[in-house]
């Protein structure tokens, strides 16, 4: 489920008092000059702007800590339901804790349970106080604007990437090469970051600082226009790690700046939402701020006034059990993808460990027999490394015509756009894939399979030499993406007319290639083994649309 709220959450050094004051500043002017508002005479409690627009304030000092709150409602006609605005200004509730948190959060509420919440932009308000206030995610800076990394800068920037207390994502733009830093900055980045302000932290890595930066982070690098999002957490060292920090290829970036500034911004959206609030934020008291009755003469109408109060009250917690209710079923959704995932997870370490321990007998038995005949030479010779995988996607499509029983009908463009993108061992992988799959091929041709592939690679024939792991196969799409148009065309891929008079078949069957960040390429199949004796391959590239995308 895509992110529908945002969220701001930061700190700054400045104290309690300074940062209040000048927030307040800032929320006068985002309303006055940007929403042309009445401000003039705000006060505590509910203030009546408008025809259907409130601002509630309430403030608290005392030994747990101070605050200031501001929660905006717009319950507009054009607006279908209410959209509120809730600014926060606390101070550290702890002697250790000098920091000043500030958060911003906007959500839509609809004027019926049987309407989906309008997704949130980013709002001026979160604009306006990075540029007044000096705020900061853990060691870094959190500004409206891009920064330039130099050489001499790519230390502390290692430093914040590692940074154990950040919560926000790093991300950071590399620039072609041939091109102009700032004019590429001006044309594609800042276009593509214009939905990151106050969900991320933002920076351009100069031509003359990208060696080192990528000499330095080796498993980590971003490079030839890509953008790379740095989640919390950055491990270097580790290789693994790399997946799970997102690259996008310039191929993306030029093609759609707007679909990418969507894409970019949606993961560290939906961190913010998911993320824990620091302590101090965490305990703030729920604000039940109630609207004014207005004086009236009688008392018939005093008690129309309290009726009317209560009625406000009432659609107010309605509205709030409904989000309530929203965002649990997001997390229930969450929740269940990630026990899919485990799952699945399970299962193929469990496949491979029982090939691996297969292996490692079959190896033993080998040793021992070369050890008998006095081969110990042989018998303890290291094992050559595989020489024979292409280098690049690009290569592997060139090579597709050493496959015998296997076509590949799909676009290559889409494939060769994983090199910009590839991380970890997604190529060995994908041309593992395509040796299990001649293998299998030549065997559904044959008639000797005894099933499709997902059997063939758990009970592989003593023959075969190449091993695909059954975890990754996946034979079916869910009914939900077979029963959705836009879904089914996606995997909709070309085949000869001997396959299907269209010349286009609806491909279920697919191996997943790699995993941990938005691209996770997926490779999609069809087996045609008893008509025309191959196995058609119809897609190679990025994830497509399900309901956990």
């Amino acid at each position: 489920m895509e992110p529908r709220n945002y969220r701001m959450v930061v700190s700054t050094t400045q104290d309690f008092v300074t940062t209040s004051a000048e927030a307040d500043r800032q929320l006068h002017r985002w309303l006055g000059e940007l929403k042309r508002l009445d401000t003039s005479a705000l006060d505590e409690g509910r203030n009546e702007l408008a025809e259907g627009v409130t601002l509630d304030h309430d403030a608290a000092a005392g030994r747990r800590g101070s605050y200031s709150r501001w929660r905006l409602r717009e319950s507009r006609q054009k607006n279908r339901g209410t959209w509120q605005s809730t600014l926060v200004v606390r101070s550290g509730n702890r002697d250790d804790d000098r920091r000043t948190w500030l958060q911003v959060d906007i959500e839509h509420h609809p004027a019926s349970p049987d309407l989906r919440p309008i997704p949130a932009n980013t709002p001026g308000i979160a604009k306006l106080l990075l540029d007044a206030i000096p705020a900061q995610d853990g060691l870094a800076d959190v500004t409206t604007e891009p920064k330039f990394i130099e050489p001499d800068d790519v230390e502390e920037v290692i430093e914040e990437l590692c940074d154990q207390d950040r919560r926000l994502p790093i991300v950071i733009a590399s620039v072609p090469y041939g091109q102009d830093p700032e004019v590429w900055t001006q044309k594609i980045v800042e276009p593509a970051y214009k939905h990151l302000t106050g969900l991320a932290v933002v920076y351009v890595l100069r031509p003359e600082a990208q060696t080192l930066f990528n000499t330095t982070l080796d498993y980590h690098r971003v490079f030839g226009g890509g953008i790379r999002t740095y989640l919390p957490g950055v491990d270097p060292a580790w290789q693994p790690d790399a997946q799970r920090h997102l690259v996008m290829s310039r191929t993306t970036l030029e093609a759609s700046p707007r679909r990418a500034a969507t894409i970019l911004a949606a993961l560290p959206q939906r961190l913010a939402l998911r993320f824990p609030l620091p302590a101090p934020l965490d305990t703030l008291p729920v604000q039940r701020t109630r609207p004014r009755p207005a004086a009236h003469g009688s008392g018939l109408d005093e008690l129309r006034a309290e009726n009317e109060t209560l009625t406000k009250m009432l659609t107010e917690a309605e509205q709030r059990e409904n989000a309530n209710a929203d965002a649990l079923r997001d997390l229930r959704q969450q929740l269940q993808i990630a026990e899919e995932q485990e799952f699945e997870a399970a299962a193929e370490n469990q496949d491979l460990y029982a090939k691996l321990k297969h292996a490692e007998r079959q190896v033993r038995t080998l040793q021992i027999g070369l050890e008998r005949t006095g081969r110990y030479d042989l018998a303890h010779a290291p094992a050559d490394a595989p020489t024979d995988v292409p280098a690049t996607f690009a290569e592997m499509l060139d090579r597709m015509n050493e496959f015998t029983h296997l076509r590949f009908t799909g676009d290559k463009r889409k494939a060769r756009e994983l090199d910009a993108q590839s991380i970890g061992n997604w190529l060995e992988v994908a041309w593992d894939a395509l040796c299990a799959l001649d293998d299998y091929a030549a065997a559904s041709a044959a008639g000797t399979a005894g099933g499709d592939f997902r059997y063939w690679c758990a009970h592989l024939p003593d023959d075969c030499e190449h091993l695909f792991p059954a975890g990754k196969v996946k034979m079916k799409e869910s009914k939900t993406v077979g029963n959705r148009d836009d879904w089914r065309r996606e995997r909709t891929f070309p085949v000869p007319q001997a396959v299907d008079p269209g010349k286009r078949l609806f491909m279920e069957a697919h191996l997943r290639i790699g995993g941990g960040n938005m691209v996770s390429p997926r490779l999609y199949f069809y087996d045609d083994g008893p008509n025309t004796g191959l196995v058609y391959v119809g897609y190679l590239g990025p994830h497509l649309t399900n309901t956990k995308t």
